[in-house]
């Protein structure tokens, strides 16, 4: 496969912490001061043995899994300590590979960086990709190729991989080369291939100053399947030709060609970074050379990532800014503190950004911390977003935003706290499910349908939330409905007809015109809450990826026994109904099916569906029917038209 992309510059990740950041240049006081000179000596030495290398930390790929990880509660620990367990093996070699877990939430991870990186250098591309690769969240694996490094991660042991059908050739400038170029391109790729298949699994070649190749395996492979991946991946990459660039980013092996002097210089004699050694040892006592040896790697890695950051930083430090300004601040320390250090026994809820813990002010005043995963340029932007829009709304069946910190190490969100926590705990467990009768269910329902009524058309700006669910409607002491978590919500301006946006949410609560266009208005809410309301009345979930005990979707599952009168066998056996009631739980299945009809203008809106949740008098019009959604292969089917399938497996997709 051949695919033509524009190389880029990845931009640094936008992370809350960018003023905080800033005071890491002068590393600690006398320290600094004791090693500066010695630090400043061995740099320059370096520079003049081997010249200004790179780290070479261009993104050239990220792919992501097409599956969801298992259990993110499991997954997210794994994979933190998967990466933490190959950064101390890529400082002392360039490689690293690691296992952590068991069962299916198991982490496999490898990360590798090519055979003329420096190990300084390799420090800071593998910094770049472990901050990159965990956008794959929550596919439950990745692999992203740097200009100077390869990192992967599985949830099986991909280690003796060297070849799959994703295996392609990138090419990146178009200017066509003449002929000479593409002989000499040739018989370099053949010579760096060569190199490698008969070394340590790295080769590199120059022809006639126009043509500069690398090659390299990963250390996992034996001689025969490097060989094997080396020799496919010239035959790809050679595709790329007349072009004067071209990377083939393949199962086992990296392999890039280009007309300009990509390569680093190579020590003398082979070496990497001894001689620079033995000058500072010549100079300097033994046990300064130790502290050096420790600390420069950590002022140089520090000062490149300042640096970077540095050019991220304008946006985020101006909203920090107005944070630290505004009554929604808090000190970092105030919050762990009211947490107890964020003490396990004090976790309230996790979900695919972040954990949610409970909190008690010196006031007494009792809080909810949300505590994020990761702190790269989505969740920032996330964070950003959350903050801005919940502090512009308020209404009393929406979760109400009392702060934030973004000055500490990570980013928290501070809301009110309510004892009895999400919807989800309660409809989909047979015991907990009794607290709620009938009654009480119409209350949350109504309440849901009032809030989502605000948020489209009473507030200052339209918003939809984007990813209304169950475990995102919050109970108060009185089990009263307030929605919650607006990471994913998204506003827009009353001219507009739709927002087309990367779709996010989560799968089996996503209206099929947003899953197949990208498409989204108000009816994706309106979807949602039908699922919803369905979820409520059933007691089952719609989301099969948790493991359900059928093969349908609810929706589908609850339009046929709409369509053969049988809807009363749906009910969950916990509303213990009389036969008027029943009739009540009828209706609202009608409404929950009018709210998922596939047509979204057949859908209707939020203020609509809370009139007929209301009047019980009305009459309700006929549903259609709803999409037909396969989850397992995120196809949208039509029964009875062949023609009318709609392909989303280019989607990422980001359950929460």
């Amino acid at each position: 496969m051949r695919v033509v992309l524009p190389y880029r510059v990845s931009p640094p990740p936008t992370n809350l912490n960018c003023v905080k950041t800033f005071s890491l240049v002068g590393i600690e006081n006398q320290r600094a001061t004791m090693f500066a000179e010695a630090m400043a000596t061995m740099v320059t030495a370096s520079i003049l043995l081997f010249g200004e290398a790179a780290p070479r930390s261009e993104t050239v790929k990220l792919t992501c899994g097409k599956h969801a990880e298992h259990n993110a509660t499991l997954y997210v620990p794994n994979f933190v300590a998967t990466m933490e367990n190959i950064s101390a093996q890529m400082r002392s070699s360039g490689f690293g590979q690691a296992i952590t877990g068991s069962g299916p939430d198991t982490n496999y991870g490898l990360a590798q960086c090519y055979g003329d990186l420096s190990l300084l250098d390799c420090v800071l591309c593998y910094a770049e990709a472990r901050t990159l690769l965990p956008q794959c969240f929550p596919a439950n694996g990745g692999r992203i190729f740097l200009d100077g490094c390869f990192m992967r991660a599985e949830n099986y042991p991909f280690f003796h991989e060297h070849a799959a059908p994703d295996d392609r050739a990138v090419c990146g400038n178009t200017t066509r080369k003449d002929p000479a170029f593409r002989a000499a391109a040739r018989q370099a790729v053949s010579e760096a291939v060569s190199a490698a298949a008969n070394g340590d699994g790295y080769g590199r070649a120059a022809r006639d100053q126009s043509a500069y190749v690398l090659a390299n395996c990963w250390r996992t492979l034996d001689a025969g399947s490097c060989r094997a991946c080396l020799e496919n991946a010239s035959r790809s990459v050679l595709g790329c030709l007349p072009s004067s660039d071209g990377r083939a980013l393949n199962t086992g092996c990296f392999l890039r060609y280009s007309h300009t002097d990509f390569l680093n210089p190579l020590p003398p004699n082979g070496s990497q970074r001894g001689v620079v050694i033995v000058i500072v040892i010549a100079t300097v006592s033994a046990a300064v050379v130790v502290a050096i040896g420790a600390l420069i790697g950590v002022y140089i890695w520090k000062l490149r990532k300042i640096q970077k950051k540095r050019r991220g930083c304008s946006e985020a430090e101006k909203y920090v800014k107005s944070l630290n300004d505004s009554s929604l601040n808090f000190k970092y320390s105030t919050l762990e503190k009211a947490t107890g250090n964020f003490d396990e026994a004090n976790k309230l809820g996790e979900g695919g950004f972040g954990t949610v813990y409970k909190g008690v002010l010196r006031d007494g005043r009792e809080i909810a911390v949300k505590r994020l995963f990761f702190n790269n340029k989505h969740r920032a932007a996330n964070f950003y977003n959350e903050v801005k829009m919940i502090s512009s709304v308020e209404h009393k069946n929406l979760v109400r935003l009392l702060g934030c910190s973004c000055s500490g190490p990570e980013s928290l969100l501070v809301y009110e706290y309510l004892p009895n926590k999400s919807l989800d705990r309660f409809i989909f467990d047979s015991s907990r499910g009794k607290a709620l009768r009938w009654e009480k269910r119409v209350q949350i329902i109504v309440g849901t349908a009032e809030g989502l009524v605000y948020l489209h058309e009473n507030s200052n700006a339209r918003i939809i939330h984007r990813d209304i669910k169950a475990s995102n409607i919050l109970l108060d002491s009185r089990l009263r409905a307030k929605i919650a978590d607006f990471g994913l919500a998204r506003s827009f301006q009353e001219d507009m007809t739709h927002i087309s946006t990367a779709i996010a949410g989560t799968l089996g609560y996503m209206a099929p015109e947003y899953l197949a266009h990208g498409q989204l208005t108000e009816k994706a809410d309106v979807y949602s809450f039908g699922v919803l309301l369905l979820e409520i009345v059933t007691g089952k979930q719609n989301n099969r990826s948790k493991h359900t005990d059928y093969s349908d979707s609810l929706v589908n599952i609850a339009w046929k026994h709409f369509q053969e009168r049988r809807v009363e066998e749906l009910m969950d056996t916990n509303l213990m109904l009389s036969s008027s009631r029943r009739d009540e739980v009828v209706r609202v299945v009608h409404i929950g099916l009018l709210c998922t009809q596939e047509i979204a203008s057949l859908r209707p809106s939020m203020s609509r569906a809370l009139q007929m949740l209301v009047n019980e008098e009305e009459e309700l019009a006929a549903p259609t029917s709803p999409p037909f959604l396969d989850d397992t292969t995120m196809e949208l089917t039509h029964y009875g038209n062949a023609n009318s399938v709609a392909t989303i497996s280019h989607t990422i997709f980001y359950p929460r």
